[in-house]
Parts: C-alpha cells; structure tokens; sequence
C-alpha cells in the first residue's frame, strides 16, 4: 500500500480487480478519499480523472461476522435500482477479502448532499425545505409500496415477530451498555413489552430513513437513498417512527443530535404523518406505540456511545456531551406512549 492509499483502500490492488470484473470502466491512474461523517460503514470516493464511483466496505478492524454485511447492501440496492426509489447503480460486490482485507462493493457516484442540520437547510427557504422533507416522505412511501418478491428480495427478512425481535434486540444493547442509572428507561421499555402492536403487511425497512441518509440535488429533489446496512423486510411504521423521531430532536436541545426539525418551514411531526398516511393509505393509529420505540431505540444507541466513550473505547469531537442526550429522549419516548 503507497502513502497516496487512504487507511482500508489498496488501490493497486483495487485497480487489478475492477480492471478484471469490470473492464474498462477505469480509465485513469486511481485516486481515493474517504468521506468523512459516517458512523459506521466506510465510505470512499475512487476517481480515475473521468470518472468517479463509490466503494463501500466495513470499518477498520475486527467486526462480527453478522455486522457491517456489505452483501446485504448490495442486494438491496441493486433490487432496487429500476423502482421509483432512488438508488445508485450498484456493479460489483467483492467477497474476497484478500483484495481489500475485507468484502466490499462498488456503486455509482451520485451529485447531492446530505441535509443534517436546520443551519444547512435554511439558505433554501421555508418553501423549498418543506418541499424536499414532502420528497422524503413520498419516497419513504414508494419504498414501502414496492413488492419484495418482485425485486428479488423475498427472502431479506422474517417478518413474522419483527416487533418482538426488535424490542428483545435493543433491551440486550441496553443491558450491555448499562453504566448508570437512566431514570425512567425500564419505564419505557417495559411499558413497549406490554403492549406491542399487530403489525401490517411487511415491506423493505429502510432502518434508518432520514433526512442526512439521503442526497438531496440543487433542484431539491431525492437523488439517492444512501446507508442501507441496516435493511430488512418488516414492519413498515418504524420507519415512519424514525423519521419522526429526528424531526423532533431539535426540541431537546441537544447539540450532538440532528437539529433539522428547527429549519424554518420543516413540517411538524405531525403534518409527516398526516403525508405520510395520506400517499399510503396505512393505518398509524398505533404511531404512539412505534414512536416510543423508535426513541427508545435512539436512547440506547446514545447510552451505548456514552458507555464506550466513559470506558475510554471511543475518542473524538463531542463525544462527552452524548450522555446528556439520554434521559430526555427516554422521556420523549414515554410522552409519546401516554394513551397507548
């Protein structure tokens, strides 16, 4: 590896192998940089002088076997590709992790940006942000229209007891992550325990759809739903859930946390839903219920960040502040459970 490689990309071995899988696609002497604000997966821009393309590949370093699965990426994306949800083309996945030290696959570069924060919408206006989170929410709802088997994707996921999955999965993060006393948290997942909602049909879940997962054009429009790692088929109103929970954020005033919500002209919460349930027709009168849930999950993802940081297992900008975060999504979360 040369000192022109960045950490996790060889390119003269990458080079050899995309001039063999893909032929003429690489033109020019290869370039590569990774694309910094990713919290998981690594992201890097290949630019041969004509052309850019974007690998995908898991972080540095020992991770579990069932983690960072770049073949379910992949997939997805490439079923995708073709519906009315807007992917990048995918090419190639790469299982041998001899050419990189670990599997990855390549995609096309896609012009856009990434919206996270109220200061990056607000140049925009009040008209055009409420216009792009409307281009949001109906891609979310093309998303969950589209039929499983007739992507390929049939067999993505279990479905059946998704719900119960997904609270088991994220009380044992919790247990693993547990450091402290968090006032109210076993309230709230015991109160999720208690009554977990039927599901609906199942569909592709993005796993976590918001605004700075998806690249947004200079004409305001959805150009590609990015950072699928954590896709399956399930229960479509986490999704929704999700969403509305970042939309919201901005009202703990947190500063570690996206602040989106706060854009003059974002929607409420509650006008996303009413979209949302206006373009799909599906019942969300249980939408407490998965609210809870989805800001309980982003209550443990916070304290398993805090754990790791007051362990001296994480370093960077901002992560002492992460802490502070917890109790009041925690609190959120049982707000939104009253009457369920």
């Amino acid at each position: 590896m040369s000192d022109a490689d960045p950490p996790g990309v060889d390119l003269a071995r990458l080079r050899t192998y995309l001039d063999r899988e893909l032929p003429g696609t690489v033109t020019g002497p290869l370039t590569a940089r990774l694309v910094e604000g990713g919290r998981s997966n690594l992201t890097y821009i290949v630019d041969d002088g004509s052309r850019r393309l974007v690998l995908r590949r898991p972080p540095l370093g020992h991770v579990l076997p069932t983690a960072h699965d770049m073949s379910r990426e992949y997939r997805v994306i490439s079923g995708l590709h073709g519906t009315p949800v807007p992917v990048p083309r995918a090419h190639v996945l790469c299982t041998d992790d001899d050419v990189l030290g670990a599997q990855f696959y390549v995609m096309d570069f896609v012009e856009g940006s990434p919206l996270r924060t109220a200061e990056q919408l607000r140049p925009r206006g009040e008209e055009r942000t409420r216009a792009i989170t409307g281009r949001l929410v109906d891609t979310l709802v093309e998303l969950h229209a589209v039929d499983p088997t007739a992507v390929g994707l049939a067999d993505f996921g279990k479905p059946d007891g998704f719900l119960e999955r997904q609270l088991r999965r994220w009380s044992k993060q919790l247990a693993a992550s547990r450091s402290r006393d968090v006032p109210g948290i076993d309230e709230l997942h015991e109160r999720l325990a208690a009554r977990i909602p039927p599901s609906p049909a199942p569909s592709i879940v993005h796993g976590d759809y918001r605004l700075d997962n998806v690249l947004v054009g200079t004409d305001d429009r959805i150009n590609a739903v990015l950072d699928w790692e954590m896709s399956t088929l399930g229960d479509p109103l986490t999704d929704l859930a999700l969403l509305l929970a970042y939309s919201q954020l901005h009202t703990l005033d947190l500063d570690t946390v996206s602040d989106v919500g706060a854009a003059p002209g974002h929607p409420s919460p509650d006008e996303i839903a009413d979209a949302y349930t206006r373009a799909s027709g599906r019942d969300v009168s249980d939408l407490g219920w998965y609210l809870g849930f989805a800001l309980f999950k982003l209550a443990v993802i916070l304290e398993g960040i805090y754990y790791r940081y007051s362990h001296g297992q994480t370093v960077g900008e901002g992560f002492d502040r992460i802490g502070a975060g917890v109790a009041p999504l925690v609190a959120l979360g049982n707000s939104a459970l009253k009457g369920n």
